[in-house]
């Protein structure tokens, strides 16, 4: 597992869209979403959005190893809208993934529950006894002899669901400092991007999607 010393990056915010109600940003891999523990670890993405639209509250968050959209709320009503969307399941999250190995199967569902692993925080890991219930859906895009590239629909929010899941299927994400070991980790970043958020607007009801292409 690789330790290394938090650097974010100095990126200028990525806004998708903006209104009174919503904010959806693009995060950079490398940055937090919210404040960790330590003064060395308060640079995130909820402060530098807050220091733009004070206002701005949190909704979800992603990953800092990962990239991709991230929505806020910019009102208490909008907050508790969106909050409900996310228990209920009806936000639709679709990532882009490129995972080790050749993937044989075309699409799968992953159903295996997941539990933090206590002597290895922050690490996460599947247990059938204790662990919670975590499902994802998959696709294959496009396969090779030593990568392959997925699509990726979780159906529920587990810390490193995704990162978990690809793994016990024997496809590690590639370059994931936690997971991924021997060549597989030697990338430049967690081959992980949120790509597509789909949700119901939190005063007008209205259906809306948002898209950000995988850099990589």
């Amino acid at each position: 597992m690789k330790q290394t010393k938090y650097s974010p990056p100095e990126t200028p915010l990525d806004i998708v869209y903006e209104d009174s109600d919503i904010l959806v940003v693009n995060k950079p891999e490398g940055l937090l979403s919210v404040p960790g523990r330590g003064l060395d670890l308060q640079d995130c993405l909820l402060n530098r959005i807050q220091e733009v639209f004070p206002m701005a509250l949190l909704v979800h968050r992603l990953d800092c190893d990962t990239s991709g959209l991230i929505v806020f709320a910019m009102n208490r009503h909008s907050q508790r809208q969106l909050s409900m969307q996310f228990e209920k399941r009806l936000i639709k999250k679709t990532y882009i993934a490129r995972v080790w190995g050749n993937v044989i199967e075309k699409s799968g569902i992953i159903d295996d529950p997941i539990i933090v692993d206590w002597p290895n925080r922050p690490l996460q890991k599947i247990c059938h006894e204790t662990g919670k219930p975590a499902m994802t859906n998959w696709r294959c895009i496009r396969t090779g002899q030593k990568e392959s590239r997925l699509k990726l629909n979780p159906k529920t929010g587990r810390s490193h669901q995704l990162r978990v899941h690809c793994k016990a299927i024997g496809h590690v994400i590639l370059g994931d400092p936690l997971y991924a070991q021997g060549e597989a980790a030697n990338y430049d970043r967690l081959m992980l991007h949120s790509e597509e958020l789909r949700l119901n607007h939190p005063e007008s009801g209205r259906g809306m999607s948002f898209r950000s292409k995988a850099p990589f």
